[in-house]
């Protein structure tokens, strides 16, 4: 980009989409992102399509609201990729400052330019560890702590869409320029592979492609995926990992599967195979309610944990729709004037929630998936043996019990024929065991899927 340019009295405008969504995600989202407006038209450059895509379905509703409330105008918004190599995206550093022309040329790094690529805010501090991440969370570290070493590379974290692929990745980016900055260090994305490899063959620019990789510290390639099954770009993909690998260079991958169905080549899949993969679940009900909390206070938004614990039960899928759903909830209370309550939420969120017969999992559908996990019988649970072969896969299905029903503790113990204190007692145990054992997390996740199976039949 080479200009910046947006009248300083449109201002106000800006100050409400930051006041909106909050200040710690209008600085993610619109510092890296340039606008220009000509006439009723809003043009906005992003560094590359996913950026594009976020702002369209996340915020573009909230601009738009923006602009008709203080303007009285209807405008359109079209999306323009910044194309221009090692440049840092000119933008609106905060709805306070003045906004004028700043040549792109005064954001030129002098001394890094692949720090470019990557998003302040995401970092291993702000990343809310859980059970469903945590092994994830300690590879992306280990990879900081040890750059290339063998036991760590390659990494690949895969998980399902909006889990915190991105943010681990950027966040490996950030802590190593933070201990060394001169590192080389490049994020991108599969598609960006994809598109720069083609670009290269067009131009007829493949030695520059070939030293633009080969050369770094670290590669960090996000939703990996896009590359396979594209004859010519994987080939090269190929190359340009095994070179690094052989080098000694870090190599860290996401994808929305894990390697075995990537379906790649068989050199690439043996290579992928030989390091640490690693998969992000959904984050349990606890975990969601810290990602909202976080998220509350970065936005300044007054809410009840009643509403946040409403949220974090009703939104399943993936954190970025859980803080969506909150971006949301802060936009309607804050137009309309209203504090936000559940019943708000019920209404205004309903797209998103699990109904209510979804969240309810009978005790007998538990005993008869544990029981097969375990290979004991259904009249096992209740009996007074306390061997540990009945014992512990009787505890599971307790504290399944108290995660997917919304039984009471004595309601969940007659079922047993326990008291209610077994069953806290029970509740407890798997929870430490689930906070300290990444396999053991992974098993409980199995069983409660299995479970979801059988109660959609």
């Amino acid at each position: 980009m080479d200009n910046f340019q947006l009248d300083a009295s449109l201002l106000p405008i800006f100050q409400e989409v930051e006041q909106i969504i909050g200040k710690e995600t209008y600085d993610l989202w619109f510092k890296t992102a340039g606008f220009t407006l000509n006439v009723n038209t809003l043009t906005v450059t992003i560094p590359n399509v996913t950026w594009g895509q976020t702002l369209k379905s996340r915020y573009e509703q909230i601009i738009t609201d923006a602009f008709l409330k203080h303007t009285g105008m209807t405008i359109q918004v079209i999306y323009n990729v910044d194309t221009t190599p090692a440049a840092v995206t000119p933008s609106i550093s905060s709805a306070q400052d003045v906004l004028s022309s700043v040549p792109t040329e005064t954001f030129i790094p002098a001394v890094n330019p692949f720090s470019a690529r990557f998003n302040p805010n995401y970092t291993f501090d702000n990343f809310i560890e859980s059970p469903s991440n945590r092994f994830a969370y300690k590879a992306a570290q280990a990879v900081v702590h040890k750059l290339g070493a063998r036991e760590n590379n390659p990494l690949v974290i895969y998980s399902a869409p909006g889990l915190g692929k991105t943010h681990l990745l950027q966040a490996i980016g950030n802590q190593i320029l933070k201990e060394k900055p001169q590192s080389k260090v490049m994020y991108m994305s599969g598609e960006e592979f994809v598109n720069e490899y083609i670009e290269s063959m067009h131009q007829k620019t493949g030695d520059a492609f070939r030293k633009k990789y080969r050369f770094l510290d670290c590669f960090l390639v996000d939703d990996i995926q896009f590359v396979v099954g594209k004859q010519y770009s994987s080939e090269a993909f190929f190359y340009t990992f095994n070179t690094l690998f052989e080098s000694g260079k870090q190599i860290v991958l996401s994808s929305d599967r894990s390697p075995q169905q990537l379906e790649w080549d068989e050199r690439l899949s043996s290579r992928l195979l030989s390091g640490i993969s690693t998969e992000i679940k959904r984050p349990n009900v606890e975990a969601r309610i810290a990602i909202l909390r976080q998220k509350r206070d970065s936005m300044n938004f007054i809410i009840g944990d009643d509403v946040v614990t409403f949220l974090a039960e009703g939104v399943q899928t993936n954190i970025r729709e859980l803080e969506g759903a909150l971006i949301r909830l802060r936009a309607y209370c804050t137009t309309h004037g209203v504090t936000p309550t559940i019943p708000i939420a019920r209404e205004l969120l309903g797209d998103l929630l699990v109904s209510e017969q979804d969240k309810t999992v009978s005790v007998n559908i538990i005993k008869k998936v544990v029981g097969k996990h375990f290979n004991i019988r259904m009249e096992d649970f209740s009996a007074k043996r306390k061997t540990q072969s009945i014992a512990w896969p009787r505890q599971i299905a307790m504290y399944l019990s108290t995660e997917l029903t919304d039984l009471s503790l004595p309601e969940i113990g007659r079922e047993f024929n326990r008291d209610h204190s077994t069953v806290v007692h029970a509740r407890d145990l798997i929870k430490e065991k689930i906070n300290t054992d990444p396999f053991f997390t992974a098993e409980i996740n199995q069983i409660i899927t299995d479970i979801k199976a059988v109660e959609k039949l």
